[in-house]
């Protein structure tokens, strides 16, 4: 997996106020969980964290210098803007080397399935079990010609050496079924008919009330 350096340092103001003035700075708002310790209240310089996400993934594997001693980090959580995409908070999971975690790894699909299939994707993600150091930053699962029919579940990915599978094994990941064709989307005969007749109907109904409602109001 990727490892990225980042300068941090200790956050010292808290709360809605002090987080909008840490990103107006152009840092990021964190907090360092795990081990037991107290929380840390942290920023990380917006940029380089932006770069590092985008190149290593959601699990990027970090390597902090924070007030004069080295922190190793993964994201446990994100919080991002709605529409400006930039990164709102970042809650980090206190990690060392050697050690074994579990987390949400991403599952990509890769290549075409046979013509007239459809192809469905039912999990985005899968949780494994793997050394900090070594968390994948995906799975991938190639589906070049896969039959319609096709059903992969999460245990038959193709997990990394040393990387174990905590999702139920029979989780369904990605499902192949025949594609719609035109006669499936066309509507049943009959059907357009039917519903201008009603349209005609409740038109004639509320006609008829309009017109017995005119007969019972007096005349001035």
């Amino acid at each position: 997996m990727s490892e990225v350096r980042l300068q941090a340092e200790t956050r010292t103001e808290f709360g809605k106020g002090g987080a909008r003035r840490t990103r107006r700075a152009g840092k990021v708002p964190a907090v360092i969980y795990g081990h037991g310790d107290e929380p840390r209240h942290i920023s990380l310089p917006a940029r380089e964290f932006t770069a590092a996400i985008r190149h290593g993934g959601a699990n990027v594997l970090l390597t902090l210098d924070l007030d004069g001693a080295e922190q190793l980090v993964i994201p446990k959580s994100i919080q991002r803007h709605a529409i400006k995409g930039t990164y709102d908070h970042v809650d980090l999971l206190a990690v060392r080397r050697g050690e074994k975690i579990t987390v949400d790894v991403p599952v990509v699909v890769h290549g075409d399935v046979v013509a007239g299939a459809l192809l469905a994707q039912d999990a985005t993600t899968v949780s494994v079990n793997a050394e900090a150091t070594h968390v994948p930053s995906e799975i991938t699962v190639d589906v070049t010609g896969r039959e319609i029919g096709t059903q992969i579940t999460a245990g038959q990915l193709d997990l990394p050496s040393g990387v174990e599978l905590v999702t139920d094994a029979e989780t369904l990941v990605i499902a192949i079924s025949e594609a719609p064709t035109e006669l499936d989307l066309e509507p049943e005969e009959g059907a357009a008919p039917a519903e201008a007749e009603a349209g005609e109907q409740a038109s004639e109904d509320t006609l008829g009330e309009g017109e017995e409602a005119t007969a019972e109001t007096p005349a001035e």
